[in-house]
């Protein structure tokens, strides 16, 4: 998530609180540093190797094994006795920034960043219990956001930010019930850890001491403008369906439900006040992890052929501002953002070459949620087209293995800053306007293993 400027003054914000039990969360289940760079935001598609392998299509109607209920709860009826899945996927972005930083007193500089997001493994753990013959429960842990990108130290446009984070660790509790050979149902309670650190500083072109100008003073170069850190937990819920329309075709839909998290820690810097030039000032910021909705289809096309489509949307126009909210130095901008909803369109195939081995390929291709007035340089978000490939082997009737490769092309995009808002203008006077562009791709690399009891 992006965090870029509403100040003229220097800024340097930092919001931590109640680390203890995510840091231990992480530590010891999951362990995560995410790269959100593979869907539409800050969204994270990596749940499952299986999935991966096929772009992720149709998953809401798939029951390939434990991990199915992350994304429908109602296809744990489909999952026989108990069933255990787990795996990680390495992701690993290459985006690239490129631009020029135009100011009327210190000149055009290049602003180029090369390679600023970081790669991840993301781990995932699920397991999965047939009660009785209609009523079917499940555990899972993964995560469906992240991200973390770092720009170059002496980016010329890192006044409107140079590093920005999110994190999130999600532990499900799912409960699944068979109405008939049709119709299945299933929910879940979603408790979500969060934290994240968002920041910027002033670019090696101004000044190396403050600098007074007309309204204030302009900070040094390598001054800390901005930088925000902090924590929270809250809980959110899912719900799912299936429809058995025959042997041979299945439709499924699924909804997840908003999280609304609220960053807590404390703030410092000049431009929330003098005072906090070495003080800190408890504070708050709002952070809300969007509803997403899925409708998917699974179709036995022959008794080796599977056909696998999905449509994916992420309510991502409920994301339309930051604020941070002190308790002495009241509500600060942070940035307006008014992104948009995504959607993300996926089909698939699954081919049975043997009674050992199946492989599985597909495309898909994700809207991004800005618009070209909108997208900034923290999270260059655009346009990506998946192409993906992979394999389940049988190594017992018990023990199967999944790996899944995918290979996505992020479609190049200008990027101008400042966009018209106030908080982006006071930023522009500061270091400069940028122009520039952004290009990248991304590789997911994931293996896992499925035990049935």
């Amino acid at each position: 998530m992006i965090l870029h400027l509403n100040i003229l003054l220097s800024a340097n914000i930092t919001m931590k609180t109640n680390k203890s039990l995510l840091s231990l969360t992480v530590a010891s289940t999951l362990a995560l540093t995410s790269a959100g760079v593979s869907a539409a935001g800050f969204q994270l598609a990596e749940y499952s190797s299986t999935g991966l392998g096929r772009a992720y299509a149709g998953e809401a109607a798939m029951a390939d094994n434990a991990s199915a209920q992350w994304r429908n709860p109602a296809m744990l009826t489909y999952l026989e006795g108990t069933q255990l899945s787990t795996g990680a996927i390495y992701v690993d972005p290459n985006l690239d920034v490129e631009g020029t930083v135009s100011h009327p007193t210190f000149g055009q500089h290049n602003a180029s960043s090369k390679d600023f997001a970081n790669s991840a493994v993301i781990p995932n753990f699920y397991l999965s219990h047939q009660i009785n013959k209609q009523w079917f429960a499940g555990l899972a842990l993964g995560t469906n956001y992240g991200m973390e990108t770092e720009l170059e130290s002496g980016f010329a446009g890192s006044h409107f930010g140079n590093q920005a984070m999110i994190k999130t660790v999600e532990v499900n509790l799912n409960l699944a019930y068979q109405l008939n050979a049709d119709w299945s149902l299933g929910g879940g309670l979603r408790y979500v850890m969060g934290e994240g650190h968002f920041g910027a500083v002033t670019p090696n072109h101004l000044p190396s001491t403050p600098t007074p100008i007309t309204g204030g003073v302009l900070p040094a170069a390598g001054s800390t403008l901005k930088y925000m850190e902090g924590d929270d937990t809250a809980f959110g819920w899912q719900l799912g369906t299936a429809w058995q329309i025959n042997p041979d075709h299945r439709i499924g839909f699924t909804y997840k439900s908003e999280v609304e998290m609220e960053l807590e820690g404390y703030a410092t810097g000049v431009g929330f006040g003098l005072a906090l030039a070495n003080a800190k000032d408890s504070g708050s910021m709002t952070l809300a992890l969007p509803a997403t909705a899925e409708i998917a289809s699974h179709h036995q096309v022959t008794e080796a052929l599977a056909l696998h489509m999905s449509v994916n949307w992420t309510d991502w126009s409920s994301f339309e501002k930051l604020e941070a909210v002190l308790n002495n130095y009241g509500t600060q901008m942070v940035k307006v953002e008014n992104w948009e909803d995504n959607y993300r369109f996926a089909i698939g195939a699954t081919y049975q070459v043997d009674s050992k081995l199946a492989v599985r390929t597909g495309i898909a291709y994700d809207t991004s949620a800005v618009s070209d007035q909108n997208r900034t340089i923290t999270i260059p978000e655009t346009d990506r087209t998946w192409l993906s490939l992979g394999a389940t082997y049988d190594v017992s009737k018990a023990l199967t293995l999944d790996a899944g490769i995918t290979y996505i092309m992020a479609k190049d995009a200008s990027i101008k800053e400042s966009r018209g808002y106030d908080s982006d203008d006071s930023a522009e006077k500061v270091g400069g306007q940028f122009v520039g562009t952004t290009t990248g791709n991304v590789w997911l690399i994931g293996v896992q293993a499925n035990y049935r009891f």
